[in-house]
């Protein structure tokens, strides 16, 4: 009896395990599947300015711009969250980034369209205010290397000397930036004092605030460089998560081009 028992329960394991396995699978392969259809959508937006591009012609050659603006203006139509677009040529990044004070976290977990989403989309820290010289930009940092999954890529010195441009176009309006530093950080207790809690800068207009924050940043770089910044400048921060600690952060910092 012992025996048929010990067979029988050998046979409900494997039918467990069995069913466990099945669905593990199904789990990756949805999210898998998930994955693949939010780029698609992603490119789907970054081939719209490319169809805007061929459909505009002028004289003067400037039918890129056109283009560009045009496009950048239809994304605002279809989403007014919409606040620009972030190239990173050396990180693989192309995306549209957002903008929603009111619901500041909204697109860690929502796609362009407001629908749910493991990506997300990239986000300006609502603290920052639309028309200030700062921006702070989140986004994930995906396994299959999409979003900021490639931004850790900076925190080898001789990548950065190689890479070093940033594109931040706005409405109406093209940008380009130079990276000036990198540094890991990680989010700090709110009792910790003597830290750089990099997320607390959001509004660098004060002269006093800015000359702070550089001052921070010139310690916490992992570059071996001069941070040629001085206020005034417009700077750009791109965050995203990192696990050399827990709540660990990765984070590049720009500076737009004079």
């Amino acid at each position: 009896m012992s025996h048929k028992i010990l067979l029988v329960c050998e046979l409900l394991i494997g039918i467990l395990l069995c069913i466990v396995f099945a669905f593990s699978a199904i789990k990756v392969a949805d999210r898998l599947l998930a994955d693949r259809a939010e780029q698609q959508a992603f490119k789907e937006l970054s081939d719209m300015e490319k169809e805007y591009d061929d459909n505009i012609d002028t004289p003067s050659g400037g039918s890129q711009d056109n283009g560009r603006d045009l496009f950048y203006n239809s994304l605002y139509e279809m989403n007014p969250d919409y606040y620009g677009w972030l190239r990173v040529d050396g990180a693989g990044i192309d995306y549209p980034v957002m903008y929603s004070p009111d619901r500041p976290e909204f697109y860690l977990k929502h796609a362009f369209d407001g629908t749910k989403s493991h990506s997300g989309v990239p986000f300006i820290d609502g603290s920052c205010t639309p028309l200030g010289n700062y921006y702070l930009i989140y986004g994930h940092n995906m396994r299959n290397k999409t979003m900021f999954g490639n931004l850790t890529k900076y925190a080898d010195v001789d990548y950065y000397k190689q890479n070093q441009d940033i594109q931040f176009d706005v409405l109406n309006e093209h940008r380009e930036y130079r990276i000036i530093a990198a540094f890991y950080s990680r989010v700090y207790d709110e009792k910790e004092e003597g830290v750089f809690k990099y997320y607390e800068y959001t509004d660098l207009s004060d002269e006093e605030v800015f000359n702070e924050y550089i001052m921070q940043l010139k310690a916490a770089t992992i570059y071996d460089v001069a941070i040629d910044a001085e206020y005034g400048d417009e700077l750009l921060a791109l965050s995203t998560c990192s696990y050399q600690v827990d709540d660990g952060r990765f984070v590049v910092v720009a500076r737009r081009t004079r």
